[in-house]
């Protein structure tokens, strides 16, 4: 029944401002019944009031309450007409309002709500009802109990609230509005009533309430009402509308509950905002990367609260810092079966070849090694146990174990096995997760395919495959994809509403083709793509073609459109249809899986340069080796780095690669694509269908199926070989059987007379760079527990100041070991300074340097080792934050690094551990890495290999690694919470994380505990024994806590124990359980008693009564009870000499081999011997004997270059020097064979020799591009064609100067000698000029030197064009050949010589003048240096005094005068010969007179400029 109250409260009229005032008139009025009703009610009255109540009457409170309300109803019946409006407007405010509503009826009783709802005939929700119940107590004043009225004044606080601050409009902003507002008066108002109301109660219940109590019931109340105050204020709009205004806004607006979610969720949103504050979180205070640093995040608290090792649910190695979760799937025991056979094939080659290929050694246990990888797949991802646990502990399991010979047990199963198949097991559990995937998709295809069920799925091994087979399914049934509904998440629904810009859909060629005409011509091949899969893969022909009767042409003809314009020719159609049957075949998952196959055994890699490879790869680049590499298998690339070293240089786009299969192979996999495609009909219809499907084998071969094999060869390759250099890098640190060292798997350092297992106190000494008047000498001293505990610095050891502070500092710490490093080479002088301070190598010599003065000889000695160490880990450390953290700002760089030295030698392995991600910065070298193992020709930069092995994988294999090792070593747990130091071991052993809930809460949940228990050390006290008290077993010490014995193998320990001391049950049975292990461990004779056991019997009676393997066990059990976590590393391995030659200069012993021809600084020259310094530092000498000049020419710092003959090194002496020979005969070998990059056995010789000399010339042409220019007039940039083209037409003699081929400090001098006759000489300029521009001293063929060109013009050239112009006016020279002249058979004798020298010239002969041998090209095209040629003949002046001859039709030619005494001795001439022209006008004398008759003018002239103005002598003439 729906009350009236709400009608007078929520549509008042509009003079009222608050419903009280309307009741406070009606008072006035003289309504006796109703009097007080809306009045203000006052402190005093409600006291009044109070006073006159007596006991507490449940029943008159009822009837006073009952009366109150139905006066309530006749007041509202009066001022309100329309009952329904109103309880429209009590239903929105109970929705507006409903959470705040809920808080306050907790205060309420169930009595007390079921009273009101009886009383009120609604909800007792209604506030309006309340407050007339508070209002009626004023007239009434009930005998209610104190519970009850305290719980209504509670709940109708909130109908105190007045309006009297809003106006009273009709509007729509006060639509939401009720009357349930008040100001600030009517707080105070409810304040006083609240203490009016207290008060009353406090005196019904007789001063039950203290004072304490009822400040605490004020609080409360002013809090709640300060509450509502602000709920009030966060909704100003909120305003109290007449009747009228409401039917209004009804008729236009509607009832609006539809959108009574939005207004709830704003509602809330305003409530809570203020009083339900969201809590706050350490997500919210702190930055994420200080969340994660404390192992904070959501993944972290994800990874505690599983009972799983940390590094089985990470995806990545724990030492990366980026690691997230694994979200796969475990293994099932179904799934067991099929993974190890899977996993046993790909364990490795060696594996498949001794236990599954016939004729193996080990092929009678291929069935217990099937069942050894099982037993680890289970223990691996269904019983979740670590590697380090399974081979300490289950190692039987993984040995052939037989019962009737178990002495003979070999091992199927190796520790580097057992990892390599739980990275195969992740790789399988990911494949089976992706096919699981697939058939989901198969599933919501809802097709039926055969194929795919019967013959596809069984196959899909392999995460290729699936793959393979997702995208065949998406081709082959895309239309059902696209009419499927896609899942849809809870979220999907609001992303609709976000419009998104419509993507282009990618329709292929295929697509559009299967959906027309097209594919039905297909269907002519007469065959499914499948089938012919089937065919391939089978002996025998299982489906058989459906033969067309017509000719694919006339066939093709069937389909052709009937509109002309639109149809297309039978030939385009049948390609069409080829191309959409080549797809299908292309895409079929089996055919593909055949390919990849088919790649991984026969497919061959070519390298090619490029363009910019030619040139850039030389014989001494590190490329080299693959530049031509041609067809060599994929087989031999994957135990080396070569592949990544190939990757790297196509990436810089020197060279491409290639990778095909052989032509044999190629052509065999097609025959059987064609034989299982072809049809056996003999018809001819039947043969033009079978080249047609020819054409789709061809097609499908090179568009689909090599393609992709080609892609998978590369991924396959990369992978395997960053499998394979990621597992060689881990070997590095750890001893393998490649790895002929070790750096982690070794004990501390450790002297004679200390016991294996104790650690060393070091003081680590460095010299930093060397340099005395920067560097000092730091001194660190580090205890046996890793704290570094002092530091000085001291400027020299020469100083006695300096002396006694480093022997104080010796004398007060007592190191047991001093280490020394360094950056430079002069720490060899600081270790040969020390050790002849601390006086442990013999008499003290004098040392030469700035060290200072020599030491005081009454030293004290001490008996303290000094030697290096590695420092790569030091290096590290020093820059690291992990030292910063440590040590601030207290320690110097050198100081740390000295730290990093020191804890070095007490614990490698504990340094290696605490490098984390860093630990990929150790620097490996070719020599000493082993990472290829087995050699091979070319030389690889394995640096530049690993480089390319992704960080993960690096990490994942360090980490492996350190688990081993750390495992092995055991971690001292007691000692792990203490030290933060040793702390880096712990999530390395037994995958026990650093995480606080397991360290200092003990928390380890039950298979963590299983894989951590044996390999967490519990130190025991040896004077503490166990209590004989059995009821304290629980907290008493247990000596098999500090063995390697596990928790579950206790009780075997304790039976071994009690049979070697050959003790019964009943002597031990009120000790404590371990009392006998005690007992047998300082036991004096413990090896012998327990060495007596027979284990053998012990181990088949376990197995017998339990089905246990405990063979192995049982030898660890009794080596423990022994010897309680013995040392099993190796000794320390300190430096070899060139680890500390590497370590102090850099050079190796590639870089420094006798023969290597380097460069040197000479230092100091002392009695012819010459000592100079390499650029690494090192310091060498030249013997007298080995010195090109006398010592005393070297000036001090001349680069001198020399070769190394011999190599002394001494590392005890710290001595490493170098000899050398600078004489020319030692180096005139030089080291290119040293130097130079070998090519691979795979190597194209032709390619190399074409692309050489085409290199060669490209080189030549390019010096002729850049030739000098010299500022003369003769001089031409001309090559020798040119040159000779360009003298043509020039006179004889003339000359052209022009750049040579042979280098900047060369020249080419070429001039004419006659017609088609020229020489060309080669002219050096020992100091040219740098410019080019200039020219100094000249030489000609090493004999003839002139001062500039114009001497050589003049006194070379001139000279020898006047003694051709003289042989040429000879009088028995005849011009012509030699066959005109052999027509005169009287003169031939006597010109025989003459006719040979100029015939030898135009054939290539002597020049004249007993000149050198030019050989000519008789054909247009020139000559080179050292060569002549001959051409037509021209005139051009000569610059140089006179003119040069002239052969023309007349035997008269002129001659220049010459200087006098010119021919006195015929110059001689040179091998080679150059020219240049000449751009001066002819200058021609005079003709002689007085010729005598007969005689030639130009001879004439001649002999009469030799004779002078005195005439013509008898005696003139030649000589």
């Amino acid at each position: 029944m729906s009350s009236p109250v709400p009608a007078e409260i929520h549509a008042p009229q509009p003079e009222q401002d608050d419903p009280m005032l309307g009741s406070a008139r009606e008072e006035d009025e003289g309504d006796a019944e109703v009097e007080g009703e809306g009045d203000v009610i006052m402190p005093g009255n409600v006291t009044d009031d109070s006073s006159e109540e007596g006991e507490d009457d449940e029943e008159e409170a009822r009837r006073i309450r009952e009366g109150f309300i139905v006066d309530e109803d006749e007041d509202e019946e009066e001022e309100e007409e329309d009952d329904e409006e109103e309880r429209r407007k009590r239903r929105k405010r109970r929705k507006k309002h409903h959470r705040r509503r809920e808080e306050e009826d907790e205060g309420l009783e169930d009595e007390d709500l079921e009273l009101l709802e009886e009383n009120t005939g609604g909800s007792f929700k209604k506030k309006s009802r309340l407050t007339r119940l508070r209002r009626g107590r004023d007239s009434e004043s009930p005998a209610a109990s104190s519970s009850r009225r305290k719980a209504v004044v509670e709940s109708s606080d909130d109908d105190l609230d007045n309006e009297d601050s809003l106006p009273q409009v009709q509007d729509i902003q006060r639509i939401w509005d009720d009357d349930r507002r008040g100001d600030d008066d009517d707080d105070d108002g409810d304040m006083d009533m609240d203490d009016f109301i207290e008060y009353d109660e406090e005196d019904e219940v007789g001063g039950a309430m203290d004072e304490e109590a009822r400040e605490e019931r004020r609080r409360e109340k002013k809090q709640e009402q300060e509450r509502r105050k602000k709920a009030r204020g966060a909704r100003p709009e909120l305003a109290g509308i007449d009747a009228i205004a409401w039917d209004e806004i009804h008729d236009v607006f509607g009832d609006g509950h539809e959108y009574d979610w939005a207004l709830e969720g704003e509602d809330e949103i305003h409530y809570d905002e203020d009083n339900l504050k969201p809590e706050m979180r350490y997500q919210d205070v702190f930055e994420p990367s200080e969340i994660k640093k404390r192992l904070l995040t959501e993944d972290d608290d994800l990874i505690r609260a599983r009972d799983i090792p940390e590094r089985m649910q990470l995806a990545t190695s724990s030492l990366s810092p980026s690691s997230t979760l694994s979200l796969h799937t475990q293994l099932t025991e179904q799934d067991l079966g099929g993974a190890a056979m899977w996993v046993t094939v790909r364990l490795s080659q060696r594996k498949n070849r001794e236990f599954f290929t016939p004729g193996g050694t080990n092929q009678h246990l291929k069935g217990a090694l099937v069942m050894a990888v099982t037993f680890a797949l289970r223990s691996l991802f269904v019983e979740e146990f670590e590697v380090p646990y399974i081979w300490t502990h289950k190692r039987d399991y993984i040995r052939s174990f037989d019962v009737s010979d178990i002495r003979s047990r070999q091992e199927l199963l190796n520790l580097g096995d057992l990892w390599r198949i739980y990275t195969l097991g992740q790789k399988y559990r990911s494949m089976i997760e992706r096919r699981a995937a697939m058939n989901t998709l198969y599933g919501r295809l809802t097709v039926k395919d055969t194929y795919f069920e019967e013959e596809v799925l069984p196959q899909v091994d392999s995460v290729e495959l699936v793959a393979d087979c997702t995208e065949w399914l998406s081709m082959k049934y895309k239309d059902q994809r696209s009419a499927e509904a896609d899942f849809q998440f809870h979220d999907d629904v609001e992303s609709e509403a976000i419009k998104k810009r419509k993507m282009p859909s990618r329709v292929s060629a295929y697509e559009l083709l299967k959906k027309s005409v097209v594919s039905k011509l297909a269907e002519g091949f007469g065959i499914q793509p499948h089938e012919v899969v089937l065919n391939s893969m089978s002996e025998t022909r299982v489906h058989f073609v459906d033969d067309q009767e017509l000719n694919p042409i006339v066939y093709a003809e069937q389909f052709c459109d009937i509109d002309p314009s639109k149809a297309q020719p039978p030939e385009e159609l049948l390609r069409r249809a080829r191309m959409i049957y080549s797809t299908e075949l292309g895409k079929d998952p089996l055919l593909r899986n055949q390919i990849r196959k088919l790649f991984r055994d026969e497919a061959r890699i070519t390298v090619e340069p490029t363009e910019r490879g030619v040139t850039k790869i030389d014989n001494h680049h590190h490329y080299f080796s693959f530049k031509y590499l041609s067809k060599k298998p994929i087989k031999a690339m994957l135990d080396s780095p070569q592949f990544l070293n190939i990757l790297v240089a196509e990436s810089e786009h020197l060279v491409t690669i290639s990778i095909d299969l052989p032509s044999d192979v190629k052509a065999s996999f097609e025959r059987r694509l064609n034989d299982a495609f072809a049809s056996d009909s003999f018809s001819d219809a039947a043969r033009a269908w079978n080249e047609e499907r020819s054409r789709i084998v061809h097609d499908v071969l090179e568009q689909h199926l090599i393609p992709a094999g080609v892609k998978w060869t590369r991924e396959y390759i990369r992978e395997e070989v960053e499998d394979y250099l990621a597992a060689q890098v881990g070997s590095h640190l750890r001893k393998v059987s490649e790895a002929p060292t070790s750096r982690v798997d070794v004990a501390p350092f450790c002297t004679g007379d200390m016991v294996p297992g104790e650690t060393a106190s070091v003081l680590a000494v460095s010299w930093g760079k060397g340099d005395p008047h920067v560097d000092a000498i730091t001194l660190v001293y580090v205890d046996e527990e890793g704290r570094m505990r002092e530091h000085t610095k001291i400027d020299n050891l020469y100083d006695p100041e300096m002396q006694d502070e480093f022997f104080d500092l010796i004398r007060r710490r007592k190191p047991t070991v001093i280490v020394v490093g360094g950056f430079t080479v002069a720490t060899f002088k600081l270790s040969q300074l020390i050790k002849q301070r601390i006086g442990n190598s013999g008499p003290q010599p004098e040392v030469e340097g700035s060290w200072g003065s020599s030491a005081p000889s009454n030293r004290e000695t001490f008996d303290i080792p000094v030697t290096y160490v590695h420092d790569d880990v030091a290096r590290i450390y020093q820059h690291s934050k992990r030292a910063n953290d440590e040590f601030s700002g207290a320690l110097s760089p050198t100081a740390k690094y000295c730290v990093g030295l020191a804890r070095y030698m007490q614990s490698p392995l504990n340094e290696y551990a605490a490098l984390g991600p860093d630990i990929t910065a150790i620097a490996f070298e070719d020599d000493e890495q082993h990472l290829v193992s087995k050699p091979i020709v070319c030389l690889l930069p394995v640096l530049t290999a690993i480089v390319q092995v992704p960080k993960e994988k690096l990490l994942a294999a360090f980490e492996r690694t350190l688990v081993d090792v750390v495992n092995k070593v055991g971690v001292d747990i007691n000692r792990a919470v203490a030290d933060p130091y040793y702390q880096h071991l712990l999530p390395f052993g037994g995958n026990l994380v650093n995480r606080d809930q397991f360290i200092k809460g003990g928390l380890l949940t039950t298979k963590i505990f299983l894989n951590a228990a044996s390999f967490l050390r519990i130190s025991q006290d040896p004077d503490n024994k166990p209590s004989k008290s059995r009821h304290d077993d629980d907290m008493a010490p247990d000596p098999l806590d500090d063995t390697r014995i596990h928790p579950e193998d206790y009780e075997l320990a304790r039976k071994m124990a009690t049979d070697a001391l050959e003790l019964d049950e009943e002597d031990v049975h009120d000790e404590h359980p371990s009392h006998v292990v005690s007992l047998i461990m300082q036991d004096k004779d413990n090896d012998k008693k327990l060495q007596e056991l027979n284990l053998d019997e012990f181990a088949i009676s376990l197995y017998e009564a339990n089905g246990d393997q405990k063979r192995h066990t049982l030898n660890l059990i009794r080596d423990e009870l022994v010897k309680p976590y013995a040392e099993l590393r190796d000794k320390f391995r300190l430096p070899t000499v060139w680890d500390v030659v590497t370590m102090l200069s850099g050079e190796t012993q590639k870089t420094l081999r006798v023969g290597h021809v380097i460069s040197v600084v000479a230092v100091r020259t002392k009695s012819s011997l010459i000592t100079v310094r390499l650029d690494s530092g090192i310091e060498g000498y030249i013997p007298p004997e080995s010195v090109n000049n006398v010592g005393d020419h070297v000036a001090k710092g001349q680069t001198i270059p020399c070769v190394i003959k011999n190599l002394k090194l001494n590392i005890d002496e710290d001595q490493f020097t170098v000899e050398l020979s600078s004489l020319p005969k030692d180096m005139a070998s030089g080291d290119a064979d040293f130097r130079r990059v070998h090519g691979d056995i795979c190597w194209d010789q032709l390619r190399f020799q074409k692309d050489a000399e085409l290199l060669a010339r490209k080189k030549r042409a390019e010096v002729d591009k850049t030739r000098r220019v010299i500022k003369h007039p003769n001089f031409h940039n001309f090559n020798t064609a040119q040159a000779e083209t360009y003298l043509e037409k020039q006179q004889r003699g003339d000359v052209v100067i022009r750049p040579s081929s042979k280098g900047i400090n060369h020249l080419a001098v070429t001039w004419k000698v006659d017609d088609k006759l020229y020489q060309h000489i080669d002219v050096t300029e020992p100091n040219a000029d740098p410019s080019g521009q200039t020219t100094g001293h000249l030489i000609v063929d090493s004999t003839h030197s002139y001062a500039d060109l114009d001497e050589l013009i003049v006194n070379h050239i001139q000279a020898m064009a006047r003694r051709c112009e003289e042989l040429m006016a000879h009088e028995k020279f005849k011009h012509g050949p030699e066959d005109e002249l052999r027509l005169c058979h009287h003169s031939l004798p006597r010109h025989l010589h003459e006719s040979q020298n100029v015939a030898n010239a135009v054939a290539g002969g002597k020049t004249p003048f007993h000149g050198g041998r030019t050989p000519a090209r008789p054909q247009a095209g020139g000559a080179t240096p050292g060569r002549m040629s001959v051409r037509q003949v021209g005139r051009t002046p000569n610059p140089y005094s006179g003119a040069t001859p002239y052969n023309g039709p007349a035997p008269q030619n002129p001659f220049g005068a010459a200087p006098p005494g010119s021919f006195n001795v015929p110059p001689p001439q040179t091998p080679y010969g150059y020219q240049t022209p000449s751009h001066r006008p002819p200058n021609f004398p005079p003709p002689p007179t007085n010729i005598p008759p007969g005689m030639n003018p130009a001879r004439a002239a001649l002999l009469q400029q030799n004779t002078g103005p005195s005439g013509w002598t008898q005696g003139s003439g030649w000589r």
